[in-house]
């Protein structure tokens, strides 16, 4: 080793000077020129002869002009076989380290065997099998791609033919909308591999997803409340397409930016929300006014039912109460007819009397009608009754008070009967009735 580094030492001043190891002191050289750079060839035939020593050559003196070989000796056969090998390890050690190479974070290394795919190695230092056995790609899956559609970098900056398109209701709305992607972990040979361009792929799945669900969408769930779901829908349906056709890619974001109609229709579109938003305020103010209006009338229709229920429950027991009562009047006057038929009467008269403020009394002595004031009467009975007076305190009011004839308006006392020891009495002819 130390004889490989004497031989070959680039401070060596013998270079280009016909010293073929720097062990002799070089030539004398022709004045003039002792002072100048070395020649090119005179370099490049020392770099030889160095080279020929190495593998048992020996340089016969110090300037070795073309044509003069005179002290040059072959190589012996294990010099050479040893030279061929040592350049052979290096040549085969130089080619294995070509196979060493670092992964990044956020990447993986699809390595080839012969152009086929052979395995993914991970963030790193790995090792490979040399060029032209093996080689590798690195393919960055944690980078956040994203692109647009209908639109390039500004909202008024607008791509029509991706922006337009069709819904169900036969109208047209300008959509605009992001997509944001990455690769899965195991998607990089699919990403490589099973599509030729698959951001490009990306790109037309996401425009056929979003033209297949506003197709299937009315103009006004597309511009208002159906937002989110179309959103929703559209990542759902281009994940599945893109697994389909194993493009290795993650749909992270769908995001709509901008719906409205064309810029061609626009007032008239903006004339028709005016006219749904009225709609809408007397569809509301309506719907206020029934549930206003329907449960008060619900009330009063509770109410009437209530006080029906009320009245037929009232005269139901009051029928169930006399027919009660009538057996078992029935019952006492099966057991005794004539005392029951005077209780009777006497009870039906008072009830009567009780009700009435005139009475019509017929007399034996004369057929004319006395008009009695019984209201009178009672109110001073009460009176009486009131003052704790004796009973015959209110008879001799009673025969004090006078009785106005209804036919000639003067009073005319009433008539007693000699039997009677209350004045209150009243003659009545039974035989008449």
């Amino acid at each position: 080793m130390p004889r490989i580094i004497k031989l070959f030492n680039l401070n060596d001043p013998g270079w280009g000077r016909g010293n073929n190891n720097g062990s002799e002191p070089p030539p004398k050289r022709p004045q003039g020129n002792g002072d100048g750079p070395p020649d090119l060839d005179e370099v490049w035939r020392d770099f030889n002869n160095r080279i020929g020593s190495l593998f048992g050559r020996k340089g016969g003196g110090g300037n070795n002009r073309p044509g003069n070989r005179g002290g040059m000796t072959p190589p012996s056969p294990r010099g050479a076989r040893i030279g061929l090998g040592v350049v052979a390890l290096v040549a085969v050690g130089i080619w294995l380290a070509s196979g060493f190479y670092i992964v990044q974070e956020g990447q993986v290394a699809v390595v080839t065997q012969f152009g086929k795919y052979k395995s993914t190695s991970q963030a790193g230092f790995q090792w490979r099998m040399p060029y032209p056995i093996q080689g590798h790609e690195m393919v960055n899956v944690s980078q956040l791609r994203t692109f647009e559609v209908g639109f390039r970098g500004g909202a008024r900056n607008k791509v029509l033919p991706e922006a337009l398109m069709l819904t169900t209701d036969e109208n047209i709305v300008d959509m605009q909308f992001v997509v944001q992607y990455r690769l899965r972990a195991d998607g990089a040979p699919d990403y490589l591999f099973m599509t030729r361009d698959p951001d490009e792929s990306v790109r037309q799945a996401s425009e056929t997803a979003m033209r297949e669900i506003v197709g299937k969408q009315s103009m006004d769930f597309v511009l208002y409340e159906g937002r989110t779901a179309v959103a929703s829908q559209v990542q759902t349906l281009m994940q599945q397409i893109l697994d389909r056709y194993q493009t290795g890619v993650q749909i992270s974001t769908v995001a709509i930016q901008n719906v409205q109609p064309p810029e061609q229709v626009q007032a008239a579109f903006d004339d028709a929300v005016k006219a749904g938003q009225d709609r809408e305020r007397q569809i509301n103010e309506g719907q206020a006014y029934a549930n206003q209006v329907v449960p008060l009338a619900s009330g009063q229709a509770s109410r009437m039912l209530e006080q029906a229920e009320g009245y037929k429950a009232k005269v139901v027991g009051d029928a169930q109460g006399n027919t009660s009562r009538f057996t078992s009047i029935l019952g006492e006057y099966e057991k005794a007819p004539a005392v029951m038929r005077q209780r009777m009467y006497l009870d039906s008269m008072q009830e009567i009397f009780t009700r009435a403020s005139k009475v019509m009394v017929d007399t034996k002595s004369n057929n004319n009608m006395l008009y009695l004031p019984l209201d009178k009467i009672m109110h001073l009975a009460a009176q009486d009754a009131s003052k704790s007076s004796a009973g015959s305190a209110g008879s001799s009011g009673l025969s004090s008070q006078p009785v106005q004839s209804p036919l000639r308006g003067s009073a005319a006392p009433v008539p007693q009967s000699s039997g009677s020891s209350n004045s209150n009495t009243l003659p009545r002819d039974r035989t008449s009735r």
